[in-house]
């Protein structure tokens, strides 16, 4: 079983903003794969389901952004997760183009504050995660504002293509190929 978690920040003002890519990228596989994702445990929407034959956790933490870590720690103490293997944590990054994703299987926060919390409250970075490119903040913009600010006409049509090579990367990871994913979805995109 995995646990694929996205982030971002519950209520109606934040949706669709850079910042909930990570909530986005769950309704897209909640979508394409029939899981309804509304149980509301562990300071999270969950749903549970089968992606292509694997059982999964679907995961929208509702403790806001830079507390994500709560609810990931709840979802996999309760699972009994192995959050170094069966878990795949999904969000922002202002560091990649509109749109472009990174795997990674470990590493740093990078001055996330979901991640900078998840890694607190796991007690270590070894998990699996997939960043989503929404470029980088343009000159004077303040950050917080850049990252939940809406996604332009243009950048939605870029992040849907994404979303859907976030589907393949996640098929990749779940069959236990995360260097297969990286392989082929670290690229950049044109």
């Amino acid at each position: 079983m995995y646990i694929i978690a996205g982030l971002g920040n519950p209520t109606r003002e934040y949706e669709n903003t850079r910042h909930n890519i990570g909530f986005m990228a769950i309704d897209a596989l909640a979508d394409k794969y029939g899981i309804a994702v509304n149980d509301c445990k562990h300071k999270a929407l969950l749903g549970k389901g089968i992606i292509n034959g694997t059982k999964v956790i679907l995961v929208k933490p509702l403790t806001y952004m830079n507390l994500s870590g709560e609810a990931i720690r709840a979802v996999v103490d309760y699972y009994k997760a192995d959050e170094e293997s069966e878990l795949i944590v999904i969000y922002d990054d202002i560091n990649l183009d509109v749109g472009q994703l990174r795997i990674r299987k470990k590493g740093s926060a990078g001055g996330h504050n979901g991640i900078k919390n998840i890694i607190t409250n796991l007690g270590h970075d070894n998990f699996n995660r997939i960043k989503i490119g929404v470029g980088a903040k343009p000159k004077g913009y303040d950050l917080a504002d850049y990252v939940l600010g809406r996604f332009s006409d243009e950048e939605l049509k870029v992040m849907s293509e994404s979303l859907e090579r976030v589907d393949a990367a996640v098929n990749l990871m779940i069959q236990d190929k995360v260097d297969a994913a990286m392989n082929e979805y670290n690229k950049k995109i044109m």
